[in-house]
């Protein structure tokens, strides 16, 4: 059964257990989603399922993409993702919704992180910066020497240093599901999802077990 959603991250807050522990939990609006089309191993030469999320306008999509979805009777959808599945049991214009993972469960999250623009190295990575005495006043967040001398006398490629620092796409790996409210397709995992509120996920099934 494929186990897959494309959501919107909603926030954090809390909730309390049986022995009264708070737990962390990161609230996700997921689904419901729609099967826009399925890869078979013959035709695509690989197993996927193609899904889509959000529903718009049809001016705001092409006309490539209206026909695409009206292939199978849907909506015009904002978001599509493919989920690999070697056997998906899932048909084209099937509707998936929350309740396919469980409380207790493990799922992946993939997101964007929030972008944080231009940064330092003490910022980016945690550098320790230079001294606070020995008569130096403006090297204390620096990062130091960079590379050596005269061999090579330039900064090996990969080098840590300042840059932009974030907007990067991020996998939560092995969050435990807490929550399903299938009423108002809500997912509930504890701890922290990449991106900000209202910023696009997906959700699968944990690869890690």
């Amino acid at each position: 059964m494929l186990k897959g959603l494309i959501g919107k991250k909603i926030g954090m807050t809390q909730i309390f257990d049986e022995g009264g522990v708070a737990i962390p939990v990161t609230i996700i609006e997921a689904g419901p989603c729609y099967v826009t089309q399925v890869r078979t191993l013959e035709k695509d030469g690989y197993s996927a399922v193609q899904m889509g999320f959000q529903e718009v306008k049809p001016k705001r999509l092409a006309g490539g993409e209206l026909g695409h979805l009206k292939r199978n009777n849907l909506p015009p959808l904002k978001y599509l993702r493919e989920f690999r599945s070697k056997q998906p049991e899932v048909s084209e214009g099937d509707q998936v919704k929350v309740d396919v993972f469980s409380t207790g469960e493990r799922v992946d999250v993939v997101g964007v992180s929030k972008g944080k623009g231009f940064q330092g190295g003490v910022k980016r990575y945690h550098f320790r910066g230079g001294p606070k005495t020995h008569g130096q006043s403006d090297r204390e967040r620096g990062p130091g020497s960079r590379s050596s001398g005269t061999t090579p006398g330039r900064v090996y490629k990969g080098a840590r240093g300042p840059g932009h620092m974030g907007d990067d796409r991020v996998t939560a790996q092995n969050l435990k599901v807490v929550l399903v409210d299938a009423e108002r397709n809500l997912l509930g995992v504890r701890g922290a999802v990449p991106g900000g509120k209202g910023s696009l996920v997906v959700i699968k099934e944990t690869r890690k077990q």
